[in-house]
Order: structure tokens, then sequence, then C-alpha cells
């Protein structure tokens, strides 16, 4: 199924979307993305914001070291054949060089949704929608099938909770002297 599903968006012509989609791809290289929205929560956010944009790159530092480090030499997934399954040359992003499984951007973009979720529910929402988006344009350019962008969103999120769990008992212990 999940080739199928990845053969049917690859040959399904969205032209549209096809610009838009490599180029949210290449911005949430490095996480890049969410070091921008957590510097703009920690300047307009007051305290609560510093907060979230602290959990949110906290999460996503230990999410990428787990993706990387751990998961992906273990899971030794190849990555797509974006020639192969007719892939349109305008969707086309950097081909990375690690392997497929997990998708790391999207266990990032869940990782920082889910950390900075933990402060302000409210930013939550956009930032989630946000972050599928961004998981959608990974398969959409060629570069991951969709269950590897199934299991960075379950790990970014659960990683991200764990984490930021953490995170709080820290601050509640210290807060306690």
């Amino acid at each position: 199924m999940d080739l199928a599903l990845y053969g049917a968006i690859a040959r399904t012509p969205t032209p549209v979307l096809d610009t838009g989609m490599a180029r949210l791809a290449r911005a949430a290289n490095y996480s890049r993305l969410w070091v921008s929205f957590a510097a703009a929560l920690a300047v307009t956010g007051g305290r609560s914001g510093r907060r979230a944009a602290a959990y949110g790159l906290a999460s996503v530092a230990v999410t990428s070291a787990v993706a990387n480090l751990a998961v992906k030499p273990l899971g030794r997934r190849r990555r797509p054949d974006r020639v192969g399954d007719e892939v349109p040359v305008a969707r086309h992003v950097r081909m990375p060089g690690s392997r497929s499984f997990p998708s790391g951007h999207a266990a990032s973009a869940f990782a920082f949704s889910a950390g900075v979720g933990r402060v302000l529910p409210a930013v939550a929402v956009p930032l989630h929608l946000l972050a599928a988006v961004v998981g959608y344009s990974r398969v959409h350019t060629g570069v991951h099938y969709p269950g590897d962008v199934i299991a960075g969103a379950l790990m970014g999120t659960t990683t991200a909770q764990l984490t930021t769990h953490l995170l709080d008992a820290r601050r509640a212990g210290g807060s306690r002297t």
C-alpha cells in the first residue's frame, strides 16, 4: 500500500502545487523553518513564547538525534526511485544521502509542533497543520514514502511529549528551592 500510494502521488499531475511543495521541503531543511518560528515566538510571545520556543527546539534536537543516529541506521530503507516512479522534475529537491525511514523532516516538524503546543496549545493546531504539509511535501517531492512520513510524525510527537515532560519535571523541581 505504501508503494502504491507513493506511485499514485508521483503520477498525479499537480503543477499548481509542485513549486510550493519543493520550496516548503527546502525551507524545512536543517530545521530552518522551526528555528525561524522559534525566534518569532521568543521575540513576540513574552515569557510563554520563549518557553514554547525552547520546548519546541529541545524537542527537535532530541528527535533529530534519535531519528538520525539511532533509527535511520536500523531502518535501512532505501530512498524512492523518483525516475522510475515518474516524479516530475519540477518537484525535485536534493535527494538526501541518508536512509528513507523514518522521515527526519516529518519527525522534526511534529516534534516542534508538539513541543510548542505543550506551552501554547492555541499555536499547536496551525503548527501541526504546517507539520502535516511539510510531511506531505517530502512525498510530493519524491524523497520519502508515505510510511516514512507517518513514522516520523509519530516519532516526533512521542519524543516531544517525553522531552517536554522531562523539561516540565526539571522546571518543577527547580522551582521548589
